[in-house]
């Protein structure tokens, strides 16, 4: 019954991951936006494993002599990581620059990765809902601003 719980706490870390980024993803793909469901989903799941695995290989090299691991770095490099994939879809044409808002996007999804990583659900949650409002009702005022 402990392995049990013990796999079915790792799907849920990866499952809420996929389902809270690609909530981002979803309106993403409404917008038109070629970043869409499946890759604020990846990114979000990618995070996630990242910080799954350095909790885990954390929590099995407790007492182990001359061995220190910090998970929190592991979530560290994922930021860094995230901000190279970010910058990969901005482009600068005709004196326009186009892709940050999705670039932007995916860096939060990673972050909502790392939340689920860290069993952080409710943040994750939260966190996906205000992205949500940022796309979609600072859209509109966005507009009227323009």
């Amino acid at each position: 019954m402990e392995v049990l719980a013990f796999y079915s706490d790792l799907v849920l870390r990866l499952v809420a991951a996929i389902f809270f980024g690609g909530l981002l993803g979803l309106e993403r793909s409404v917008a038109g936006k070629t970043a869409g469901i499946r890759t604020y989903a990846l990114v979000s799941l990618g995070a996630a494993l990242f910080v799954t695995v350095s909790d885990l290989v954390s929590n099995m090299s407790v007492g182990l002599s001359g061995f220190q691991f910090d998970p929190l770095r592991v979530a560290s490099q994922v930021v860094v990581g995230i901000g190279f994939l970010g910058a990969g879809l901005i482009v600068f044409k005709d004196k326009k620059i186009s892709g940050l808002t999705t670039a932007a996007g995916l860096w939060v999804a990673a972050g909502i990765g790392l939340a689920c990583g860290f069993k952080l659900y409710i943040l994750a949650l939260i966190t996906s809902l205000l992205s949500l409002f940022v796309f979609i009702a600072l859209w509109f005022l966005e507009e009227k601003v323009r």
